[in-house]
């Protein structure tokens, strides 16, 4: 992907704003690797094979949260929004509806 990241010239983008696209590439990066493994996970056969991938998948697990919570601390607007969904029981739609109302 190189620098394609950036909608507008990165010379004029601010170093914070550089360092968001990147660590949102990152987050999605993180994403897509979960979603490969967890694709290669559901068809391997070979249980030792299978388990270095579930151990793998753990390490991406672990970066996309911290990549997020990067994130989400730089963006509190964020973060209000998430505590109203995350790590909690309840209609997700509902819970989030209720975070947007937290930053209107």
């Amino acid at each position: 992907m190189g620098f394609d990241q950036y909608h507008e010239p990165p010379n004029e983008l601010s170093d914070e704003t550089r360092t968001f696209a990147r660590m949102m590439l990152s987050l999605i990066e993180e994403a897509e690797a979960i979603d490969w493994y967890e694709q290669r996970i559901s068809v391997e056969k070979d249980k030792q094979a299978k388990a270095i991938m579930q151990n793998a998948q753990q390490e991406e697990f672990k970066h996309f949260g911290m990549d997020l919570e990067f994130l989400l601390r730089k963006k509190p607007e964020w973060r209000a929004v998430m505590q109203s969904i995350l790590f909690t029981k309840g209609d997700i739609v509902k819970l989030g509806k209720k975070g947007e109302e937290k930053i209107e």
